[in-house]
């Protein structure tokens, strides 16, 4: 009888599972994160030149210097402290719903969706503007509605191959844009003449103090929208912090410096300085060839605000289905790049549906519906302070409740001041939509009772904070 000796081998181990899409997704990573900031709230100094024509060199020049301080360092501070404590796509549409609920978070998200798409809408018409300088072909007509139509599809196509390759262009399309404008700034001292920057503007022409704030406004808003892409963020508690305030500097430089440069060295008649006035400034500095210059840099920022915007409203769109305000399939990706090509589709669809209206009311109108939802964001800032007092943040604002209300309240008055001196179309056009968005609510929670659609359930996100705060 022989022993037979069974030779046990230890059970091998699992397979680990495939990696899922969010972990093998390419983040964005500090340098990129600075330039598509840049993006989403510049882009250059294109856009500025109203302001001189509004209220004359001295007072946009104050503008743009003192400016910064009451709105743009606010805002970026709240973006960096409630991005950095609820990193997920989505943004301020999570710190409505957190703050006041899912009513205000649907709310928020109108409002700032509205406000991104009609901003959209702008930068092919601003980038065709500057075209038909060169090429007088695309000034009006069929030529015209076609060129924006057709570039506002393929940078969309752009946008639908990769947040990454965008945050890459978009610092190549930063440092090309911006150079031209610190080349003219340079060759531009000899001839200033720092009289003409304490002008108050020529006499007898009457201050546009609407068209003055709507500009600086305008041209220093939107921090907040790069937080519905904090998700795709590598470390967001620590890069975003870092990229907010670099992109703030970057920002502030590239409006003031050749602002100074052109007041200081071209004495021009104050009704000349509209839109696009930086390359006539140019040809007079220096010649035809800085002047092509700057308006090849002005097609191509254009392109990068497009894309920066554009991936907000995407993202946006996808934390909103996340969050369970939208169905679900509003946050489907694209099996090849990963991005939301449903939020791409929609975004792009209602862009070109207000690509058609007058550039003065495009930019009127965002203002007043992002004016609406910024109330709301410093509300919920201060709220969620005071509701969620021992939440972790990894950036805080080094200011009790009180210091934040009085931080928030300088910019909110501002806020008020931009929706009391709006048109009466303007009103009109903000009212339509706030009463749309309301409906729109109702509208999901009815489609909900009824299981039309799946939604995520974003009550599970609200349970977390309330563990994490107790």
């Amino acid at each position: 009888m022989g022993l037979e000796i069974l030779s046990e081998k230890p059970p091998s181990p699992p397979h680990p599972p495939p990696p899922t899409a969010a972990a093998t997704r390419k983040k964005l990573t500090l340098i990129p994160l600075i330039f598509l900031i840049y993006f989403e709230v510049a882009g250059g100094p294109y856009g500025e030149e109203p302001a001189v024509q509004a209220a004359g060199p001295l007072l946009a020049i104050l503008g743009f210097l003192i400016f910064p301080f009451i709105w743009s360092i606010p805002e970026a501070l709240v973006t960096a402290e409630l991005s950095t404590t609820f990193p997920g796509n989505g943004g301020f549409v999570i710190w409505a719903h957190k703050a006041f609920g899912p009513f205000c978070g649907s709310l928020m998200g109108s409002w700032k969706f509205l406000t991104g798409v009609i901003n959209i809408a702008a930068f092919p018409i601003l980038c065709i503007d500057y075209l038909e300088k060169l090429f007088p072909v695309f000034s009006s007509g069929a030529p015209r509605t076609l060129a924006i139509l057709l570039s506002t599809v393929f940078l969309s196509l752009v946008n639908y191959t990769g947040l990454n390759i965008v945050g890459f262009a978009a610092i190549m399309l930063g440092v090309i844009s911006l150079f031209p404008f610190l080349l003219m700034s340079v060759i531009a001292i000899p001839q200033i003449r720092p009289h003409r920057w304490i002008s108050l503007g020529q006499k007898g022409v009457s201050k546009d103090w609407n068209l003055f704030f709507n500009t600086l406004f305008w041209n220093l808003n939107f921090w907040d929208t790069v937080s519905t892409m904090a998700g795709e963020v590598e470390n967001p508690k620590k890069t975003f912090p870092a990229a907010l305030f670099s992109s703030v500097i970057l920002t502030c430089l590239a409006y003031i410096i050749p602002l100074m440069a052109v007041t200081g060295a071209v004495s021009v008649d104050q009704s000349e300085w509209e839109s696009g006035f930086m390359a006539v400034a140019a040809e007079m500095i220096s010649g035809k060839w800085l002047k092509i210059w700057i308006e090849i840099g002005a097609v191509l920022s254009g392109i990068g605000l497009f894309e920066a915007q554009l991936s907000s409203c995407a993202y946006q769109v996808l934390g909103m289905s996340e969050l369970g305000v939208l169905p679900r399939f509003f946050g489907v990706r694209s099996k090849w790049f990963d991005t939301p090509w449903v939020g791409i589709l929609i975004s792009t669809l209602i862009t070109l549906s207000v690509s058609q209206m007058d550039f003065t009311d495009i930019v009127a109108s965002a203002n007043f519906i992002y004016s609406l939802g910024m109330l709301l964001e410093f509300a919920s800032f201060v709220w969620l302070r005071r509701k969620f007092p021992t939440l972790p943040r990894p950036y805080k604002v080094p200011l009790r409740v009180p210091g934040l209300v009085v931080m928030c309240l300088v910019p909110s008055a501002f806020l008020v001041v931009i929706m009391v001196i709006a048109t009466k179309i303007v009103f009109l056009v903000s009212g339509l939509m706030t009463v749309g968005a309301v409906l729109w609510y109702f509208l999901m929670n009815y489609c909900k009772s009824k299981g039309w659609f799946v939604f995520a359930n974003g009550d599970e996100n609200e349970k977390g904070d309330e563990t994490l705060s107790s």
